[in-house]
């Protein structure tokens, strides 16, 4: 078992030494910037984070939550909500407190064999969940520009590695564009609720009263809460924090991880709001409407236009090819950085095979 304190294992990249420059003067307690100035370098690993829990699997469930029994579900997507932030903020303190993460650690305290079932395990619920993202991407080309599925598929792994390409500069343009993207989706869903005009007070009630309407509902609840909290985005966090902004003074980490708790209520927040917002714009246009039979993204796209006008279903159509695109880059990452936390603990042998391996997972 390892005992060693951990060295960073990131180069400072291009984009990087600005970031970790302010931060490092933010910590120590030299900057003079305001507040917003002074938490904007922390800001990144929870936006990455975060588009695991609004990726198009989340609009599936939603969009039928949301016409199948109105507003009632909303208490679930709060509750998802607030179990999301409590175990992000987990694994980012595990890779600020300890310089590793997840998956080192259990390769670290588990036995091989052990080690071996997990990442196994790990692997192939990452790639299901990443094939499930490509396809909502491909679907997002198809609303928006009328290109069949298998080219909107292969066009979204060109884009999703150039995306991933960004790395070589460092951590905070992979940061930027993420985060530009899950900003595209919260607009895209603010224009949705203001077009649709919910009930408040309605959604008020229904955010804090847990119900149940039968055992679709239950089904359904479920649904929501498997899309929104996703095991495999818990290693990525502690990987995205561990060699970050590295530090040893237990004080200044204490302050740092201060900082992670708020990108993640930030960004955990904003997460929130799209989904609610997904299930708020099913309630208020299809549950409304008397279609409660929407179960499908295609079918949610062709019936808003007539309901809320084109730009609804054009509004709709952007924030999936956002999502499906953010998701599918974080997705493939995650994937890549399971395969190489894991399979190189296990066997020091050589990078080459770990190598192919994260390439096969990856592809």
């Amino acid at each position: 078992m390892r005992s060693e304190t951990p060295k960073a294992v990131r180069q400072v990249g291009i984009g990087d030494a600005g970031t970790i420059r302010a931060a490092s003067e933010v910590l120590s307690g030299k900057s003079k910037k305001k507040f917003i100035g002074r938490v904007l370098p922390f800001l990144g690993p929870a936006f990455i984070a975060c588009v695991a829990y609004i990726d198009p699997g989340n609009f599936a469930t939603n969009i039928q939550g949301g016409a199948r029994f109105g507003y009632m579900l909303v208490w679930v997507i709060v509750a998802s909500n607030l179990m999301a932030m409590l175990i992000q903020t987990l694994s980012a303190k595990l890779g600020i407190a300890t310089g590793f993460n997840l998956a080192e650690m259990c390769r670290e305290r588990f036995p091989q064999p052990v080690v071996w079932g997990m990442w196994v395990l790990s692997e192939v619920v990452a790639m299901a969940t990443d094939l499930a993202e490509f396809v909502g991407a491909a679907i997002g080309f198809q609303l928006l520009f009328g290109i069949p599925l298998l080219w909107g598929g292969i066009l979204t792994a060109i884009v999703t590695f150039i995306i991933l390409g960004l790395q070589r500069y460092g951590f905070r343009p992979m940061e930027a564009v993420i985060t530009a993207l899950v900003g595209v989706i919260a607009l895209c869903y603010l224009i949705e609720t203001l077009l649709d005009r919910p009930e408040w007070a309605n959604i008020a009630y229904h955010a804090v009263v847990p119900q149940f309407r039968g055992t679709e509902s239950i089904l359904l609840a479920s649904g929501i809460l498997g899309a929104t909290v996703m095991p495999h985005v818990i290693y990525l966090h502690s990987a995205l924090t561990q060699g970050r902004i590295v530090i040893r003074d237990p004080q200044l980490l204490k302050k740092l991880l201060r900082f992670e708790m708020i990108d993640v209520v930030i960004a955990m927040g904003l997460a929130g709001f799209v989904n609610a917002a997904m299930l708020i714009m099913a309630a208020s246009t299809f549950f409304r409407a008397g279609l409660s039979d929407i179960g499908t993204i295609e079918e949610a796209h062709k019936t808003l236009a007539p309901l809320l006008g084109q730009a609804s279903s054009w509004v709709f159509a952007v924030s999936l090819l956002a999502s499906g695109l953010s998701s599918s880059t974080v997705g493939t990452w995650r994937v890549r950085s399971l395969c190489r936390a894991t399979y190189i603990g296990i066997s020091r042998s050589g990078s080459g095979a770990a190598s192919l391996c994260c390439h096969l997972s990856s592809s």
